[in-house]
């Protein structure tokens, strides 16, 4: 795959673009958390954004999921009101669509955002659609919602988190995820909320492959009948799941830095996305987090283009499996379909 000179920074930034894996919790602007942490008294160092930034953001921190996950244990603190969490989940959507992303699927956690406060899950997740699809209209950028189940939470609370996200399917809600510690925390005890949700016509999409190794990517797929995986990378290790992967046509939700930055991936050459491209694989190119990264989905396909080589058909590539990969129904799939071939650079103009 040779470097195509042509893609600058410019040209990245205004290709069109689908972010299927971003976390609204990951994705909260610094200075709005600023304001936030000084309205409320929080204690935190919050006399700047710079004093703020290490509590929040990854800087010198170890690159494992660890040092990665204590960043949430203090975003948590930020939702204090309806008030708060109606800006944050609206300027997640505005940043995006600032990036010249598209389509956006952006998931969330109901009980992440109603913990500290006590605030009912129900609400939270309505603030949280009004607060989207305010933005989707101002902004001019399609999304949709994924409600994100968390493993290292009480099965019982996910259970109550499930329902939130059925009894909203059609208000924006259109897929379930289960995201948190795969390591010590198996994905076995939610298969009957991920029975369910497949059986309302959700997408189900878990995250699997990353900081687990690749068996856990197959048991998202054989038994939580997962459609995506999130991040998903080491299914590279596992010829029988790389082939499991193929042949169900999983799509994998690829985030470069995130995996930097969590210890996957040691050095970002040896990142597997081009042998799962040239091995055939559906592989999409997303942000995770792009707060608590410091990046934007352009620097994304930055990376992709200088450190690993990738081309503007690749990236084309990218973005049509992300495409084919959204929760949409058939005919919105087709629509969304014919945008981008309308909008992206045609492959013949490519070098």
């Amino acid at each position: 795959m040779q470097n195509d000179q042509r893609l600058t920074p410019e040209a990245l930034k205004a290709m069109p673009k689908i972010d299927l894996h971003r976390h609204l919790e990951g994705s909260l602007r610094l200075q709005t958390l600023l304001e936030i942490a000084q309205k409320y008294g929080l204690d935190l160092p919050a006399a700047n954004i710079e004093r703020l930034r290490p509590y929040v953001q990854i800087t010198d921190d170890p690159p494992n999921h660890e040092a990665f996950l204590a960043k949430f244990q203090v975003l948590r603190h930020f939702y204090r009101s309806p008030e708060a969490i109606y800006r944050l989940a609206y300027e997640v959507v505005a940043d995006a669509a600032l990036d010249n992303i598209h389509y956006l699927e952006l998931r969330f956690s109901p009980q992440a955002l109603a913990r500290v406060r006590g605030f009912l899950l129900g609400e939270v997740a309505d603030w949280v659609i009004a607060a989207t699809q305010k933005a989707s209209q101002d902004a001019g950028i399609e999304m949709r919602l994924i409600v994100t189940l968390v493993r290292h939470d009480p099965l019982e609370q996910a259970k109550q988190v499930a329902e939130v996200a059925f009894e909203r399917l059609g208000a924006g809600i259109v897929g379930l995820d289960l995201a948190g510690d795969e390591v010590r925390f198996p994905a076995e005890p939610f298969m009957p909320l991920f029975q369910e949700a497949r059986r309302l016509g959700m997408g189900v999409t878990v995250h699997a492959g990353e900081w687990a190794s690749a068996e856990g990517v197959r048991q998202a797929i054989m038994e939580l009948q997962a459609d995506r995986i999130g991040h998903g990378v080491r299914s590279i290790e596992n010829s029988d799941v790389l082939q499991l992967v193929r042949e169900r046509q999983v799509a994998l939700e690829v985030c470069l830095t995130s995996n930097l930055q969590t210890g996957v991936v040691k050095n970002m050459i040896h990142h597997p996305l081009v042998d799962l491209l040239n091995l055939g694989v559906r592989v999409t190119l997303n942000t995770d987090d792009p707060s608590v990264s410091n990046l934007l989905l352009t620097d994304e396909y930055r990376v992709a283009v200088d450190v690993l080589g990738l081309g503007y058909g690749d990236l084309h590539k990218l973005v049509m499996n992300a495409v084919e990969a959204t929760f949409l129904k058939s005919d919105e799939r087709e629509r969304l379909r014919a945008h981008f071939l309308t909008h992206l650079p045609p492959l013949a103009n490519a070098a």
